[in-house]
């Protein structure tokens, strides 16, 4: 057994941890919506059509916020068709994924949705195809009490109150060659400043999320986030970050050491924003808004062969990842990881949330189940809340591609206002348990009243509707604490959550 150890003490604070850094998203695609969350003919349907069974779940999970309506899909939409009688809504075609938008889920059912499953909108704007008139258009119509035209038609259409959204974003990877009405950084830049303005003159109260970069890949990566911001930085609050992962290559050592390029990706940007806020000479901090971030490969060739038997279809089953078991490995590293950079990043959303790449799965008719990335997530959600506090670990490493010392334990904690104590950990090592030794003296006397241990043999293990149970936590080593040390057992490939209390 190899062994590690780590000092926690209450002063090593990182910063207060966002609860909206557990949050989710939705687009229109796929069957994240029809089919997904709304399905009028399911059994378990509500009276708006929305599966209270897919509601359940989303409680369960516990996400504060879900990104609306896209995605690449808003940077063609217009908000107005998803408002008005259902029967006089007109049908799309979606240029972003070649499907067919009947507009049935819009702005009203979308935010009685949100209601319903104990979370709040986080809605994006159509700056592609659209711009600055139509961005302040939406939010008199959202967030508008009444006396305005567009406040008055939310409240002929059946909203009395207001929908009260409080963050928005500016657009979608408007970097990407992909994107309806890609612009260059100066373009974007001066269209983000125009629309923030005018969103926020017409109430003061929302934040607002400008687009970075789609990915670090992408060749203008780094300038884009200096020239946008140049031109926008007194008017938003926050740069969005985009990150999937995969391992088509079948490297799980390097595929699990991935969440150390996305703590990097945080720091770069973060280093971005804070120079352009040293040449305006401003006192102003830019926050961070990992909007989209997840495992994604395993769906490609699927959807390949969908797009060329069905173009045009409505709803159609695309992006609908399995996950493995190693899958919510990493997930859970990169939750640790947002844990980590809690002083700089606000807001996250896994992408997404219902069958398109994501924890929840449903069967039109049928029935819901949780994926393996799902309960990184939930644990995270429920007990990753209070100050996040930097451990201070040494442990033995590896070596892999693309990085040369990959420490085999992955950790964050997190402080609650009552005192306890929330560790989380994933031992990337695929063979050997890890005997963890913590000096916790700074905080009294604790002991160790859970520990839940995510873990499977083999790392291709799937959930399914007939076997939901195949990879779920179950009760870990509660080990020993004495005079402030803690003494726990991390078992080989394992994601673990250790709650300590004091006695």
């Amino acid at each position: 057994m190899k062994t590690a150890s780590m000092i926690l003490d209450k002063d090593f604070r990182i910063g207060e941890i966002d609860r909206r850094i557990y949050g989710s998203f939705i687009e229109h695609l796929g069957r994240a919506v029809y089919g997904g969350i709304y399905e009028p003919s399911h059994p378990t349907a509500d009276a708006n059509g929305f599966r209270r069974d897919v509601i359940g779940m989303v409680k369960k999970l516990g996400v504060p916020i879900v990104r609306y309506p896209g995605g690449n899909f808003v940077s063609g939409f217009n908000w107005e068709d998803s408002v008005g009688p259902r029967d006089r809504r007109p049908h799309r075609l979606d240029l972003a994924w070649f499907t067919t938008e009947t507009n049935e889920v819009g702005l009203h059912e979308f935010a009685d949705w949100a209601k319903a499953a104990d979370t709040e909108v986080m809605y994006a704007v159509n700056l592609g195809t659209r711009g600055p008139d139509e961005a302040r258009s939406v939010v008199e119509y959202a967030n508008h009490p009444s006396g305005s035209y567009y406040s008055d038609l939310r409240v002929k259409n059946g909203a009395k109150d207001p929908f009260g959204i409080k963050l928005w974003c500016l657009g979608n990877e408007m970097d990407g060659p992909w994107q309806m009405g890609k612009k260059t950084a100066y373009e974007y830049g001066r269209a983000a400043n125009e629309a923030a303005k005018l969103m926020k003159w017409v109430d003061p109260g929302i934040e607002l999320v400008a687009c970075g970069s789609s990915s670090r890949e992408i060749p203008t990566y780094g300038g884009w986030e200096y020239e946008v911001l140049s031109e926008c930085y007194d008017n938003v609050d926050y740069l969005s970050l985009h990150r999937y992962y995969e391992n088509r290559a079948g490297d799980t050592p390097h595929f699990l050491a991935r969440s150390m390029e996305m703590d990097l990706f945080i720091r770069e940007v973060a280093s971005i924003c804070d120079a352009v806020g040293a040449k305006k000479k401003s006192k102003k901090k830019i926050h961070l808004s990992f909007d989209e971030w997840n495992v994604w490969f395993h769906s490609s060739e699927q959807d390949r062969a969908l797009y060329k038997s069905d173009r045009w279809g409505r709803a159609l089953p695309l992006l609908e990842d399995v996950y493995t078991f190693e899958d919510a490995l990493l997930v859970g590293a990169m939750l640790i990881t947002l844990m980590r950079n809690a002083d700089r990043v606000k807001v996250a959303c896994m992408a997404q949330l219902v069958n398109v790449i994501a924890p929840i799965m449903t069967r039109e008719g049928g029935g819901v189940w949780a994926q393996t990335i799902f309960y990184p997530l939930m644990q995270a959600s429920a007990f990753g809340r209070g100050v996040s506090l930097q451990p201070l670990i040494e442990c033995p490493s590896y070596a892999c591609k693309d990085f040369d010392e990959v420490p085999i334990l992955d950790a964050a904690a997190a402080l609650a206002d009552d005192g306890g104590l929330t560790i989380f950990a994933v031992n990337r090592d695929l063979t050997d348990d890890i005997r963890l030794q913590a000096d916790l003296r700074a905080f009294g006397d604790l002991q160790v009243t859970g520990h839940s241990v995510l873990h499977h043999d083999g790392a291709n293990a799937v959930n399914t509707e007939t076997a939901p149970d195949t990879v779920v936590p179950v009760k870990g080593d509660l080990g020993a604490t004495d005079a402030g040390r803690m003494s726990v057992v991390l078992p080989a490939f394992s994601w673990n959550v250790i709650q300590l209390k004091k006695r």
